[in-house]
Order: structure tokens, then sequence, then C-alpha cells
């Protein structure tokens, strides 16, 4: 696998201009409520609103002419559909969307609003991936995988970029940065980016309880996979993770850890309080892990990754109402 630094750059060169340079956000309240130094990226604010546009239009940049005529398909919940279908629309090409029926509404709605076609499937029945790649075959279209490319952790990695100069703009020096992990395309793109220029930081990557699928990878040294079932972490709910996310994230010394979804409730209150940020709840996990893990990062400076913010509005009403 050719996979470094020097992909991650090339990615930002392709995508300068194209998408947003995201706030590094803190908060006395939340330093205070943590016993750390939090910094937050808060890629809730990027274009779709989540991180995944970063290397679904670094991929569609790459792909040849004929290729975007032909047209790309990507299954995802949500998150990497919006940002495909948004990239198809900005670079001349068309979209098919794979998403479980059970998708959040908003981000159901934001593929379809970027001009994709949305075909759904059965989560608890069928295989995205097998429904997706009978579709590619049929209509001759390039897949845009979740993950699991390196176009696409090139291009995530571009937030590890920013976090590097954002962190030398402020005067920070950090000990740790934590990232919500599903298949590893953000975590593997952005822990490299980070670890290139930072290499005594610590990287953490965070799971929903019960399904470490990456931590559980990392000690194998193979891909290992977890139930495929509906869940409100839908954002890192991906059955399994990617052999080139498992290969770049094994170069460093990654420490994991796992969140409940109360946990992640908990994170979307404070982000909204502390932060006035919205967070859907996976984008909110690596947030979550601090607020749960208070002691291992106490005194330290953390940077912690909010990864997206597509959460259907009766969701958010229903988690900011049952709060303290």
């Amino acid at each position: 696998m050719d996979f470094g630094i020097d992909n991650i750059r090339a990615a930002a060169q392709r995508l300068e201009g194209r998408v947003r340079r995201t706030p590094l956000l803190s908060s006395p309240m939340l330093d205070q409520l943590t016993g750390a130094t939090v910094l937050v990226k808060a890629e809730a604010l990027q274009l779709t609103g989540s991180f995944k546009i970063r290397g679904a239009l670094n991929t569609l940049l790459s792909l040849s002419d004929e290729e975007r005529a032909a047209g790309v398909l990507a299954f995802s919940t949500g998150n990497h559909g919006q940002a495909v279908a948004a990239s198809a629309q900005m670079t001349g090409s068309t979209a098919t969307i794979v998403m479980p029926q059970d998708a959040p509404r908003i981000k159901v709605d934001g593929c379809r609003w970027w001009g994709a076609e949305v075909v759904f499937y059965d989560p608890a029945t069928q295989d995205r991936e097998v429904v997706g790649r009978e579709l590619v075959a049929e209509r001759g279209l390039t897949l845009v995988h979740p993950y699991d490319d390196v176009r696409v952790m090139s291009g995530q990695g571009t937030v590890g970029l920013e976090i590097v100069d954002q962190l030398g703009e402020g005067g920070y020096s950090p000990d740790a940065v934590v990232l919500p992990c599903s298949g590893g395309g953000l975590s593997s793109g952005t822990i490299e980016a980070v670890r290139h220029s930072l290499p005594g930081v610590t990287p953490f990557v965070v799971e929903r309880a019960g399904y470490p699928k990456m931590a559980r990878s990392l000690a194998s040294g193979q891909v290992e996979k977890v139930p495929a079932v509906p869940v409100f972490l839908d954002a890192i709910g991906s059955p399994t993770v990617g052999q080139h996310t498992l290969e770049a994230l094994s170069r460093h010394p990654v420490e994991a850890l796992e969140v409940t979804d109360d946990q992640a409730r908990v994170a979307m209150r404070e982000a909204v309080r502390t932060l006035k940020l919205v967070v859907e709840p996976g984008g909110s996990a690596a947030l979550a892990a601090v607020l749960a893990h208070k002691e291992r990062f106490a005194g330290q400076t953390v940077v912690v990754v909010a990864s997206g913010g597509n959460v259907d509005a009766s969701v958010l009403a229903e988690v900011l109402a049952t709060g303290p």
C-alpha cells in the first residue's frame, strides 16, 4: 500500500479552495469539566456537515473524465453518501447512494438535495457491499469506498494537516489526538498526518461500546467484523474496518476507547452548552471518550475531532431535553 504524508499533501492541493478549513474550538467551561485543555476540530461545520467531503472529493478529482461521466456509487449510513453526492455535483458526475432503510432522514434528504439517487437496503438481511457492487457491475459505475481507499484516506488526512497548522498558530503542544472510528478512514489519515509532524502525540480511536472492531483488528493483525445492526451511533456503525486503514494505523501506537450511547448523549449536550456546536451521535464519540475517561487525559492538551453534525432535529431535541 502506497500511503503516507505525500498522498495527504497532494490531496490538500487538490482540495484547496474547495473545502472549509474548519476551526479548532476551545472553551474554559469544557476545560474545567474535563480537567484538560481540550481543542475540538469542528468538522461538523464542514461542507455537507462532516469530514467525509474531503475524501470523497479527493477521489472524484482523481478519477478520469470517462469515469466521472459514467457516474459513481457509494454505500453509506449517510455522511459519506452526502459527500459523494456533493462531490459528484461539483465535478460534473452523477451519484447513486446505497443506504440502510433506517438511515437518519436528514442524511437521506441531504443525498437527494445534492442530486443523488438513493437505493435502500435492509441491514438485517442484506450486505450493503453486495448490494453496492451489484449495482456497480450492472450500471458501469465507479465505487467510492467509504474508507478503504488510499484516495479517501488521503483526503481525510487533510484534517490532520489543518490540526498541525492550527496547533502551531495557537502555540499548543498536544499530548493526544482522539478520533471517532468506524472503518478507519478518518483516523488513519489524520493520525498519519499529525504524527508525521508531532511524533510524540498519543493517538486514540473511539468505538461503540461492545463493538471494538478496530481494537480487535489491531490486536489480531487482521480485519475483524462485528454484527451489522441499527445503532444510535450510526456514523461509527460500520460492521468492519478496512485492510488499508488497518495497515496504516498499525504503524502507530494507537490506543482504543469505547463509549456508550448515553455517554454520546452527554457529549452532544456539552458540545452545545460549551461550544454552541451541534454534533451527531457518532460525531460526538471522541469528545464523549474524553468526558467519560477524564482520568486518562487529566492535565493534558487533547485534540478531539467532532466529525459530523448531521443529526435529525427530533433526535437532537430529545437529547437536549433529557439532559441535566
